[in-house]
């Protein structure tokens, strides 16, 4: 069971760190627990939703922070990852090119009456008895 108090040590854990395991041992919650009634309690899994984007939104933000001062302090490999990521001259790019080639075959016999059947089912063809 899950009492109040633990529920709003739980989420603001989450919020903080979005990691289920980290803010349940530190709430006090099972991870059992934690699921059960995550599955049983629909407005405790929408709380549960909001605070872990507010967790990642979180880590994100500090993240980009870090990756900045990274950058000021001249570290290539922060230097990359920005602008791969933020300026479209420098993204990975993939070429794809190839032919296509269509061969026009006549269906069968049997294929053609499935498709006719298909059609039928799928209200795409009169059927010719109730026309």
């Amino acid at each position: 069971m899950i009492t109040e108090r633990n529920k709003n040590a739980l989420l603001n854990y989450l919020r903080q760190m979005p990691i289920v395991e980290l803010a349940c041992k530190k709430s006090g919650v099972s991870r059992a627990t934690f699921y059960r009634r995550r599955k049983q309690d629909q407005s405790f899994a929408k709380l549960v939703d909001e605070a872990l984007a507010e967790g990642e939104s979180f880590v994100t933000d500090m993240s980009e922070s870090q990756l900045i001062t990274l950058i000021k302090d001249k570290n290539f490999q922060a230097i990359q990852l920005w602008l791969r990521h933020h300026h479209p001259k420098y993204s990975q790019k993939l070429e794809v090119s190839g032919n296509i080639n269509i061969k026009e075959e006549p269906l069968s016999a049997e294929q053609e009456e499935l498709v006719k059947k298909s059609l039928k089912l799928a209200g795409l063809l009169p059927d010719k008895e109730n026309s």
